[in-house]
C-alpha cells in the first residue's frame, strides 16, 4: 500500500486554509498512487496557537471531519490527521483515520502529553491501541511522544497492528526520535510506523520535519529533509510477513518476567 506523509505545518489557525492544504497533498498524494495519506499531529487547526486550541476543537464527528471525508471521497485515497477533540468539558489532542470512501474507521486520543502546553490544554486519552482494517492490513493510530514508550509500541504489536501511523509535532532537540528510535521501534516490533512531522517555526516551537516511514527491517523506506514535503514510499505485507517470521522477537518474549514492568 503506497502511503504518502504530508510534512507541513499548514496554516496554524485556520481550518479552512488547512483544509485546502490537505485537498491538494491529497490531490498529488492519489496522482502518485497513494492509497493513503498520512498528515501531523494537530494539522487541522496548528499546534502552537494557545486558547484557540478549545476555541477551534470539534467533535471527531464534526464539520472539519465531514470536510475530510468529501477529500478522500473524491480523491479515492484513505486520510489520518491530527486534530483538537471537543468531547463534553474535555479537549483531547487526536488523530483520526479516514477510508476512501469516506467512513471514520477510528479515532484516538493522545494518551502520554508532553510538556506543560500539552498538559494545559488536554486531557489525555485512556485508550493505548485503536486499530482499523484498511486495504487488508491492520492499522493503528498513535501520536507523537505516545511513540517514546516502548510499552505503547509493543502493546500494538501483540494487538497485531501492521502499520503504526503517528501523526507528530517533534521539535528541536529531539530529533534523534525521527532518526533513530521510530526505526528501532518498527523493527524490534516487526510493523511499519509512518511517524508524519511538523516543520519550522510555530510560536516557542521549532518543529523538525524528518518525516519517515520504517519498515520491520529498521530501515527507513523514505525520509524527509527540513522543509515543506510530501514522501511516499510502499508498506508491503508480503516483506512484512517474512520478516517477522525471520524475526523472534515476539514468539521469544517470556511475560512471566515482567512483572515488575507495572
Amino acid at each position: 500500500m503506497r502511503t504518502a506523509l504530508l510534512q507541513s505545518s499548514g496554516r496554524p489557525g485556520s481550518t479552512v486554509e488547512n483544509l485546502k492544504v490537505l485537498d491538494e497533498a491529497a490531490g498529488r498524494a492519489a496522482a502518485a498512487g497513494a492509497a493513503l495519506l498520512a498528515a501531523p499531529e494537530m494539522f487541522l487547526t496548528g499546534y502552537a496557537i494557545g486558547d484557540d486550541i478549545a476555541r477551534l476543537a470539534e467533535p471527531a464527528d464534526g464539520d472539519a471531519a465531514d470536510a475530510i471525508a468529501d477529500i478522500a471521497s473524491r480523491h479515492g485515497l484513505a486520510i489520518a490527521y491530527g486534530y483538537p477533540e471537543r468531547s463534553s468539558d474535555a479537549v483531547h489532542n487526536s488523530a483520526q483515520l479516514i477510508s476512501a470512501d469516506g467512513t471514520r474507521l477510528a479515532n484516538y486520543r493522545k494518551t502520554h502529553l508532553f510538556g506543560c502546553f500539552e498538559r494545559d490544554h488536554f486531557t489525555p486519552g485512556d485508550q493505548p491501541v485503536v486499530q482499523a482494517e484498511l486495504n487488508g492490513l491492520r492499522v493503528g493510530l498513535m501520536i507523537c511522544y505516545d511513540v517514546e514508550f516502548p510499552e505503547n509500541v509493543r502493546a500494538h504489536a501483540l494487538a497485531g497492528t501492521d502499520l503504526l501511523l503517528v501523526p507528530t509535532a517533534q521539535m528541536h532537540p529531539f530529533q534523534f526520535v525521527a532518526e533513530c528510535v521510530v526505526p528501532v521501534r518498527a523493527f524490534e516490533n516487526q510493523m511499519y510506523v509512518a511517524y508524519v512531522n511538523r516543520v519550522g517555526q510555530e510560536g516557542e516551537f521549532e518543529f523538525v520535519g524528518l518525516s519517515t516511514l520504517a519498515g520491520p527491517d529498521g530501515i527507513a523506506r523514505s525520509r524527509a529533509g527540513r522543509g515543506e514535503e510530501l514522501v511516499l514510499a510502499d508498506v508491503d505485507p508480503a516483506f512484512l510477513a517474512a520478516s517477522r517470521e525471520a524475526n523472534p522477537y515476539l514468539k521469544d518474549r517470556r511475560p512471566g518476567l515482567y512483572g515488575s514492568l507495572v
